[in-house]
């Protein structure tokens, strides 16, 4: 687990990867209903930035909660939906060995709720990473409804082996 990730040299063009649907974000990390919040993913490139894309429905348990009259998703979940959308860059990035490994929060660091998020927004949750060193990985990450930012936070993560 202590590899280092190599960054292409200046001038060398990153891997990109136009999209990915969910069934391939569920081959990537372990999370599942209720609680994976990521429907798909586009713009990625490797190693540097993933934008992850959230549906966001009247039906998700945690609405019969957080209100019933005005629901609200909880800010906590978007940095949750910000998180796997970093994880799945993670191991996209590191390859099939990493497949399904646990990846853990270390720090949220700035984080700041814009405007409430419900039922009906489609969330774009834009990552980038700012560092890694062996299994951790820092990023910025920015949620945004209708090309508003709602949400934003600096967070970082080990992926465990």
């Amino acid at each position: 687990m202590d590899k280092e990730v190599e960054v292409p040299p200046a001038g060398d063009s990153p891997t990109c990867i136009e999209a990915i649907d969910v069934m391939r974000i569920m081959e990537a990390i372990p999370h599942r209903y209720p609680f994976l919040l990521i429907d798909r993913m586009v713009d990625i490139v490797l190693g540097s930035s993933a934008v992850g894309i959230k549906n966001v429905t009247a039906s998700e348990p945690h609405f019969q909660g957080h209100f019933p009259a005005r629901p609200v998703m909880p800010g906590v979940l978007i940095i949750e939906a910000m998180a796997q959308t970093a994880a799945t860059l993670v191991v996209l990035t590191l390859g099939p060995a990493f497949e399904g490994k646990l990846v853990y929060f270390m720090t949220i660091d700035g984080a700041k709720f814009r405007r409430p998020v419900g039922p009906g927004d489609q969330l774009r949750i834009h990552v980038e990473k700012e560092r890694s060193r062996a299994n951790v990985w820092k990023f910025k990450g920015i949620a945004r409804v209708d090309g508003v930012s709602v949400a934003e936070a600096t967070f970082s993560a080990m992926i465990m082996g």
